[in-house]
This record gives structure tokens, sequence and C-alpha cells, in this order.
């Protein structure tokens, strides 16, 4: 969800405010995504790499989290999304810990859209905590094959993305579901992310559905 600090600035107001108004525009995304008939949608929130970020910007991104569960979860839960958590909770406050926790336990049982929230993830970091798990494993009879080292992901229930959309002009991966989009088709927007409306989505399905998705393969002849 990129933009946010820019398009704060070329307004005259300070990051933050930007990333206020980016999860402002949460809801109404999930509810396009939903409308199109999407079944799962994730949204890298905050990496690992972003504890680098200026103390205050960290803190009020934090925040803003615990905000925007208080905020949201009753309505999300009304409208039948279900909520889950992709990354590590390592770090946050064991008040955040909770929330974070709580919001998955009220909504795990919803059938409308799964929203993957990843905040404080990392592909990288990831693909290593499955590792050691399965060095934990290293006594099990089975060899490790590619649906083995899935299931010990954060995704573990969930399907590899169809698409992945980054906006703000973006076109690095920035260590966002490194295993899980090996065959993703990637669009990038240089919308920011607080004004990624419903235009915008519609601009993003279209292009994928004019792609040609072969996995390797050749598309056969009629």
């Amino acid at each position: 969800m990129d933009g946010n600090g820019r398009w704060a600035q070329e307004r005259g107001l300070p990051r933050l405010q930007g990333h206020r108004a980016g999860t402002e525009n949460i809801r109404k995304v999930i509810s396009s995504f939903a409308g199109h008939g999407v079944r799962y949608l994730t949204l890298y929130a905050f990496s690992v790499e972003n504890w680098r970020r200026p103390r205050a910007e960290v803190q009020g991104l934090l925040s803003l989290l615990g905000e925007v569960i208080d905020r949201e979860v009753g309505n999300l839960h009304r409208e039948g999304v279900k909520l889950n958590h992709l990354g590590t909770l390592d770090g946050l406050s064991t008040r955040l810990q909770k929330r974070v926790l709580s919001a998955m336990d009220r909504t795990r049982n919803n059938t409308g859209i799964s929203l993957n929230l990843a905040f404080n993830y990392g592909g990288r970091q990831e693909i290593l905590m499955a590792v050691n798990k399965l060095l934990e494993q290293a006594n099990s009879p089975h060899p490790v094959d590619e649906a083995m080292f899935s299931r010990t992901l954060y995704t573990a229930d969930v399907p590899d993305p169809d698409l992945i959309i980054r906006t703000a002009g973006e076109l690095r991966m920035s260590n966002f579901l490194l295993w899980q989009s090996a065959y993703s088709e990637y669009y990038s927007t240089s919308t920011y992310w607080p004004d990624f409306n419903e235009e915008a989505i519609e601009a993003a399905l279209q292009a994928y559905s004019l792609r040609q998705r072969r996995f390797g393969g050749l598309k056969q002849r009629q």
C-alpha cells in the first residue's frame, strides 16, 4: 500500500496523515474487491524493514494499527470478512498483540472475503522460519517437497496470489510473498494508495484479465 507519505507531502501534510488517509481507504478497497468476486485479499501494511524508519513514524504506524482494529473489526465482522495476520507479533506491545489475536478469533468463522493483513512481515524471514520448522522435523520419514514447505508458511491455508498490485508506481517486490508469488501476475499503478479507488481497481482487474497465464508451459492450440 505505497504512496501514503508522498500523498501527504504533496498536500503539505505530515507523513502520518498520509498513513491515516491510507487506513481510511481500506474498507472501501475490501468492499470493492469483494464485489468483484475476489475471495482472498492481502494488504502489505508494515514490513520488517519498516522498523528502520524514524521512531515517531513507526510508533504512529503501530498506533494506527490499533485504531484501525478498534474502528473497523466490528464492521468487517458484520460484512462476513475473515481476518488473518501474516507475519510475527514479536516487537508489538502486549496490548496490540491481544487486539490482533482477538480480531482474528472474532472473525475466524466468517465465510466472506478473507483479508490477510501482512504486518511485521518479510518474505525472506518467512522462508527462514519455514526452514527452521522443517529442521526441527528433520527425523521425519517424508522428504520435503513444495506442498510440505508451503504448509509451514504463514499462508498455509491461503492460495498463492494470482495478482499483485503495487501502488505509487513502485516496481520492486520489496520482500513480499517471495515463495508464494512465483507465478503471480504483477501490476503497477502510479496511483497513491489513499486514492486507490474503484476506477483504479477495475483498471487493474481489466489488465489482469488480458494476461495469458501459462505457468511455464505453452498454450494449447484449439
